[in-house]
């Protein structure tokens, strides 16, 4: 078993990795220590002690700043950034493979962001088409409060495919006072005052010598946070959008048992790809028939397994890499994908008004959740509405059929074991709780809900 998904609470269904403080988060905002987290419709306002922002580049004028060695931006509705002229080739050798192959290469190189205060964490996403043939490199270098900067840290090796190279994390990297765990930049001890305030990101395309096609990018971010540890939330108002359920297909993980084990185990551990999968069909996007023609026949929902191969991570063994699953709910046609923190269910309410499901990280005791009659150390759903009196209806894969995958789960219990980043495990010991992870996938052209 690795020992990073026993020290630091992430199991293969994709739960947080660190017992480290974690926070919630607005995209595309700052919230400081204190700030409103609920629009003026409230009766009364929460505070929130965390602080996050998500920041991204995905405008032409972004994509023309930053450093550039053989890349161009693509101007247009639909901005990017691709390989103009090599850089130069570079020799890889694939761990998983065990094969050395020669690419030719161009890198991206963004200017330096401010997070605005003293982060703990950050996450990168990307969306991203890699033709056969090609791939990408996202790496991270921060900026600590005292000055100093991080090594270039590797956030991911990606393709949407798996036949050029094994996509895959780079864990464990560090200096003396940050780690990277799977996908995820942390401090190792908030206590010492070292803390991340700014940080730049490099896209590195690659592609065969023989390729006339390069990757394209269209998005390229970070959520970075921070937030005191917490056992409990205080409880958020609701209202917004009480009554509300979308109508989001309902996937089973569980009718997977015993597919494809060399992905994560098999269907028992792909809440996180189910999870993916459900919402990009809500969006009316699959696979096709030809890309999951390699699946058993006989199995139920191919397109299932086929989203369980495609966000495998080779390094982490598993399918719960956050920008992984993101990544590939982007290489559907007219899909976004990012891995942010939320506030709180108010939040969740937005977009739900907005028609936006959202997916969640969360882990719990069975005696924590009632209905749900299992407990897990990290597991995902799919938030689909809200009943009358403001419970939360989810899609949970952790079902016994499709038809049973509708649950329905007490809001307070789910606001807790969602946001916390602290909890007692079936030990008595204390573990690690996602913080308000999400993933938001949707149009791009469909926006963020207001006050969001």
């Amino acid at each position: 078993m690795d020992l990073a998904k026993v020290v630091f609470g992430r199991n293969s269904d994709g739960m947080a990795r660190t017992t480290a403080a974690l926070a919630g988060v607005t995209a595309i905002a700052i919230l400081g220590a204190g700030a409103p987290a609920h629009a003026a419709a409230h009766t009364h306002s929460l505070t929130h002690d965390e602080q996050i922002v998500f920041q991204d580049w995905s405008t032409y004028k972004d994509w023309r700043g930053g450093t550039h060695q053989g890349t161009v931006a693509i101007p247009g509705v639909r901005t990017g950034i691709t390989m103009l002229k090599p850089a130069g080739t570079i020799d890889y050798a694939d761990p998983h493979t065990g094969t050395t192959k020669t690419w030719k290469y161009a890198t991206w190189t963004s200017p330096v962001r401010q997070v605005g205060f003293d982060a703990s964490e950050l996450v990168a996403s990307w969306n991203a088409e890699t033709p056969a043939g090609t791939w990408i490199q996202i790496e991270m270098q921060g900026t600590y409060n005292t000055g100093t900067q991080t090594p270039w840290y590797v956030m991911g090796r990606w393709a949407s495919g798996d036949q050029d190279i094994k996509r895959t994390s780079v864990n464990r990297q560090g200096d003396p006072w940050s780690t990277i765990w799977t996908d995820t930049f942390s401090i190792d001890d908030v206590a010492n005052g070292v803390m991340l305030s700014g940080y730049q990101l490099r896209l590195t395309l690659y592609r065969a010598p023989d390729q006339w096609r390069s990757p394209r990018v269209w998005m390229l971010g970070a959520m970075s946070s921070y937030v005191p540890d917490r056992f409990t939330v205080t409880p958020s108002a609701g209202g917004i959008a009480w009554g509300r359920e979308l109508a989001v297909p309902s996937y089973s993980q569980n009718i997977h048992t015993g597919h494809y084990p060399e992905y994560d185990g098999g269907g028992e551990a792909w809440c996180s790809p189910t999870s993916t999968e459900m919402v990009i069909e809500y969006w009316g996007r699959k696979p096709s028939e030809e890309d999951t023609s390699w699946v058993d026949p006989t199995y139920p929902d191919h397109t299932v397994n086929h989203a369980a191969r495609m966000v495998y991570d080779y390094q982490y063994d598993g399918a719960g890499n956050w920008p992984f699953n993101t990544a590939y709910a982007a290489t559907f046609p007219g899909l976004d994908g990012f891995v942010t923190r939320l506030h709180s269910l108010d939040d969740v309410e937005r977009f739900i008004k907005a028609g936006i499901p959202v997916i969640t990280s969360q882990s719990f005791l069975a005696s924590e959740l009632d209905g749900a009659n299992y407990g897990t150390a990290g597991h995902l759903f799919v938030v689909v509405g809200f009943t009358s009196n403001g419970d939360v209806v989810v899609n949970d894969p952790a079902s016994s059929s499709n038809d049973a995958v509708r649950n329905v789960y007490k809001r307070s219990q789910f606001e807790q074991i969602w946001l916390r980043t602290k909890r007692i495990n079936a030990s008595g010991g204390v573990s690690g709780g996602s913080g308000g992870i999400a993933y938001i996938i949707k149009p791009w052209w469909k926006p963020m809900p207001h006050g969001v």
